[in-house]
């Protein structure tokens, strides 16, 4: 019974936390730049796959579990970068695609030894509160939905030496 009171309160804390950090995306997204928002999301991202680096070097799991947590690491730094340089939905693929390694391989297998229980529990909702913000923050075509935003434009005097190029 004490172990499903503390996993409801993982739950609820990693909820919490992922609300925090998607209220904080947007609001940099929305009174910053768009892609504040974006960096924060892929930052953070590659921190969450960097912890378990962390938590196999500290717990001297060897040489084995420092490369696969560093290929997971690497797989979700990938998504970052594909969120930041192409769409903000592989920032959506990546955080919704960590829980898939944290809770088989960290809460039920062997990782287990190292990993902190609270941690592998509450990424399943931090990481999935943020892939609904990402998946509300953006159209299907990957469009900002940050309305107060005013274009950026060109200035007059760049915009008449665009159309007649110096000879």
């Amino acid at each position: 019974m004490e172990t499903t009171a503390l996993s409801a309160n993982y739950l609820l804390g990693g909820a919490i936390n992922g609300a925090i950090l998607a209220l904080v995306a947007f609001l940099l997204s929305r009174y910053l730049r768009e892609i504040f928002g974006r960096v924060l999301l892929a930052l953070v991202l590659v921190a969450a796959g960097g912890f378990y680096v962390g938590f196999a070097i500290t717990a001297g799991a060897g040489p084995g579990w420092v490369a696969l947590e560093l290929t997971q690491a690497g797989i979700l730094a990938t998504f970052a970068v594909l969120g930041l340089r192409r769409s903000p939905f592989w920032l959506a693929a990546g955080w919704a695609l960590h829980p898939f390694w944290d809770i088989p391989l960290h809460l039920w297998g062997p990782g287990h030894a190292f990993a902190p229980e609270a941690y592998a529990v509450s990424c399943l909702t931090y990481d999935w509160v943020v892939v609904l913000y990402v998946l509300i923050a953006y159209t299907a075509a990957g469009t900002p939905r940050f309305r107060n935003r005013r274009p950026v434009t060109m200035p007059v005097h760049q915009r008449s030496l665009q159309h007649h190029p110096a000879q």
